[in-house]
């Protein structure tokens, strides 16, 4: 009896142990299968997350703080470098009838930036609106004077070490200096400025295309800023931007001799005045404060809009006629600020005209 119960013993061991193994090879089966499926739907994550990627706003991302260059816009300083990189270019008139530049550069990397020329004083409103470092060769006294009044983190290249600023041969003086945005910034850290920013940016970009169905088409826009500076932008309805000419001269870059283009493009209407100073050297002020009209262009269609700036160190807001902020296609623009009085052409073309009929 007691041979048969060790047996009978031994024989519910031996049962219970496949059954605890079996059990085993079912939890390992069970959860190799779990981890595959999980393996599987991590793929789909990581697409999602791709396309969450795409669709964040490309001109201006990153908390790089803006880099605000004054180029110069004589004809004696066309070709310019570096205006197709930068994420807004305001172009705003001067004494004599000129225009001068503003390009605003964020988190790109570029050799050479130019010419570079003196600051005037109403530029510095819309170098604080975008809380930029404001770069400048020379300067007005009126400038000297808010750079001051404003606390504006300026670098001027008149009085810096010799390095950050360079003239090249290819051009006569004054239309020769030039600067790059690794110099901009080296020296920046050393006068210990930001640079960093959380600042919003001043346009309300957005990732899918602006198409403005209810405005007029806009194939040829021609700008008069005065009788000596007139702008005209073609647009390239291929690349869906739009290309820019001055004084019926095509523009383009200084070192790759590409195009110049602005997928958008905003007209805000002010009057510009002559200053009553010493010099008598015709330096200009600018009425920019309170609500002015204005264009919004892109994509071959323009829509009037009105552009409120409260204070100089304010952002300008620019609204359609509802009053609705306007929303702007992710790329780059150009502000061309010009008298109310200007004669702003806005039209279409002579082959789109032909092909409609």
């Amino acid at each position: 009896m007691e041979g048969k119960g060790v047996k009978v013993l031994i024989a519910i061991l031996v049962i219970l142990i496949i059954v605890a193994g079996g059990v085993l090879a079912f939890k390992i089966t069970e959860d190799k299968e779990k981890i595959a499926d999980e393996n599987q739907v991590q793929p789909k994550n990581d697409v999602l997350t791709t396309e969450i990627e795409s669709k964040e706003v490309q001109i201006y991302k990153g908390n790089d703080r803006p880099i605000a260059v004054m180029i110069d816009n004589h004809n004696g300083a066309w070709p310019q470098a570096g205006l197709n990189q930068a994420y807004m270019v305001y172009e705003i008139i001067v004494e004599g009838g000129e225009t001068r530049l503003m390009a605003l550069f964020k988190g790109v990397d570029l050799d050479k930036i130019g010419p570079v020329r003196s600051a005037r004083h109403y530029f510095l409103d819309y170098a604080m609106e975008n809380d930029a470092i404001y770069v400048h060769f020379g300067q007005s006294p009126q400038a000297e004077s808010d750079i001051t009044r404003f606390s504006i983190h300026d670098i001027n290249g008149i009085s810096e070490d010799g390095t950050t600023f360079w003239r090249v041969k290819d051009k006569y003086s004054p239309h020769n200096a030039v600067t790059s945005t690794e110099k901009i910034l080296e020296l920046a850290k050393n006068k210990n400025y930001r640079t960093t920013s959380s600042k919003e940016s001043i346009l309300n970009y957005v990732t899918e295309e602006v198409n403005l169905k209810d405005g007029e088409n806009a194939d040829i826009v021609t700008i008069p800023h005065s009788d000596l500076q007139t702008v005209r932008y073609e647009y390239d309805s291929e690349n869906k931007v739009y290309i820019r000419y001055a004084r019926n001269v095509k523009q383009t870059d200084w070192e790759t001799d590409d195009d110049i283009t602005a997928k958008n493009i905003i007209i805000t209407l002010c009057d510009n005045y002559t200053l009553k100073d010493s010099e008598n050297k015709g330096r200009q002020g600018l009425d920019n404060i309170g609500t002015f009209d204005g264009y919004y262009i892109t994509n071959g269609k323009a829509i009037k809009i009105k552009c409120t700036k409260d204070a100089r160190d304010e952002q300008t807001v620019y609204t359609d006629l509802e009053g609705n902020e306007i929303e702007v296609n992710d790329g780059n623009t150009w502000v061309n600020i010009c008298p109310t009085t200007a004669e702003v052409e806005i039209e279409s073309s002579t082959q789109d005209n032909s092909d409609n009929s």
